[in-house]
């Protein structure tokens, strides 16, 4: 672990948008409360929804009352009407307990220019949405919305119909069989690898740095027809390693031990725990059943959204939420998948803000990854009180997941009190007793964190890997803001 002592000197319930809330909006009139009672909102964490920085750009364009034809705002909801190319204005909705946008723009982005301008607008304008009553379109949308999320409850919460005994035994017969081919090919993939694992390690790392990528393409690919894409993703990983600085051999033999001691977990399932053979099976990408997690009692807490990265990797986006449990004092992640523009990304946990919700946890013997049940509150501004006080305290906390789930590769940590700085050709945080943690850090995100700062500690909430970290967002006395 990644450990410095810096000189002190240097500068330093269910869907929240409920039936009755739905109700009031379309019934009363505009008697609801002003969006001056509900979560005030930053631009900093409204453009941290955009699903890319040309959409935040032409979102900061159009986050101007003055370019919008009409503007409304509920405690529900958010709406404007904007004249684009064609003969009709475009409508805007949003959905604030969301956050969850709609908008008639032929736009396949979510959210589209569009949301993320009327959004700005309210966060940095909240006085021009003059309108208090939601036209048709906008009332006939969050109907439909609460509609929806009904009809899903009734659904999870009906009894199952029954099974014709016959049926079902052939069908647990055969996924028997299915589970059992699929075991004895993971099997014969990882005694190859075995053998790919040896010549690397006999041979030496030294000429490593010039192979093609074929070298560790093939293992990968191999391990893919064995029917085991997680430990393929790892495998063709290390290729990009051997360009990571001087270290990179240390970071590789750690890499490759890892996916060795898949290899001997495997040859020893019997002996294994019922919490570390759920996270072999993961680690080699057996799927779990989400729908038998979701029948199961989750774990209820006011829920903290420390972080959102999204990674974009042949066409698929891959979305990790780190939350923080206040209650429970724990952490969970919340993975989600988006394969092309019909499979929008929930962009309804936004760093900086806190909500009660239900999440289930996958089995394992050190669980971070969860459903999210229900959500039972609207988001609220996130308080400062953060749970790590010192570096030594953060890299003691983040050692036991380490230590439970040999195979987690990050664990998100939230620092109460860290000062940025600039180290050399990189930035680094310190903490009051002088260590030091290294960030991966872009030199516009560092110079904006060192200017938030001011010298002063701030709230810093990022991914460990146990070498270094990567920021996420930090609270400072400005509020909360992405990095």
């Amino acid at each position: 672990m990644t450990r410095d002592r810096l000189k002190p000197g240097l500068p330093t319930d269910v869907l929240t948008c409920s039936r009755a809330l739905i109700d009031a909006v379309l019934t009363a009139g505009g008697r609801v409360s002003s969006y001056s009672h509900h979560m005030a909102w930053t631009a900093d964490q409204v453009l941290a929804l955009a699903p890319d920085p040309s959409s935040a750009k032409s979102g900061k364009d159009l986050g101007v009352a003055r370019k919008w034809k009409t503007l409304g705002v509920t405690d529900a909801c958010a709406w404007g009407t904007l004249q684009g190319s064609g003969k009709d204005p475009y409508q805007t909705c949003i959905d604030l307990t969301g956050p969850a946008f709609k908008c008639t723009c032929p736009s396949r982005k979510f959210p589209c220019k569009h949301g993320l301008g009327l959004f700005l607008v309210l966060a940095q304008q909240p006085t021009t949405l003059t309108e208090k009553t939601p036209p048709a379109w906008a009332a006939e949308w969050l109907a439909k919305r609460v509609e929806k999320e009904e009809k899903k409850v009734a659904q999870e919460s009906a009894p199952p119909a029954p099974e014709d005994p016959e049926a079902a035994a052939k069908a647990a017969a055969a996924a028997e069989k299915r589970a059992a081919n699929r075991e004895a090919r993971v099997t014969a993939g990882l005694e190859e690898l075995g053998t790919w694992l040896g010549d690397l390690v006999r041979t030496g790392f030294a000429s490593l740095p010039g192979k093609p990528p074929t070298f560790w393409e093939t293992p990968a690919a191999r391990l893919i027809d064995a029917q085991a894409p997680g430990l393929a993703r790892r495998v063709s990983a290390l290729e990009g390693i051997t360009t990571e600085g001087d270290q990179w051999p240390a970071t590789l033999l750690r890499e490759a031990s890892r996916i060795h001691l898949v290899r001997e977990g495997w040859s020893r399932w019997n002996s294994l725990t019922p919490g570390t053979q759920a996270d072999l099976r993961s680690v080699l990408g057996f799927p779990v059943a989400q729908a038998d997690l979701m029948s199961q009692e989750g774990v209820r807490d006011q829920w903290l959204v420390l972080g959102r990265r999204v990674l974009e990797e042949e066409g698929l986006r891959t979305q990790r939420i780190w939350l923080w449990g206040r209650r429970h004092a724990r952490p969970a992640l919340s993975l989600s998948f988006s394969a092309g523009p019909n499979q929008p990304l929930d962009v309804g946990w936004v760093p900086g803000t806190e909500l009660e919700a239900e999440l289930v946890f996958f089995p394992s013997a050190a669980p971070l990854r969860a459903l999210v049940k229900q959500r039972l509150s609207a988001a609220t501004p996130a308080g400062s009180d953060l749970p790590h006080r010192s570096l030594a305290e953060a890299a003691a906390y983040a050692a036991e997941w380490f230590r439970g789930n040999p195979w987690t590769e990050r664990v998100p940590l939230a620092l109460a009190a860290v000062i940025p700085l600039r180290r050399g050709q990189g930035w680094w945080v310190r903490d009051s007793a002088g260590d030091g943690w290294p960030l991966a850090l872009t030199e516009a995100s560092g110079w904006k964190l060192m200017a938030a700062s001011g010298g002063r500690p701030v709230g810093l909430t990022g991914e460990w890997d146990g070498e270094v970290l990567t920021p996420l967002a930090l609270e400072s006395e400005g509020g909360w803001s992405t990095l």
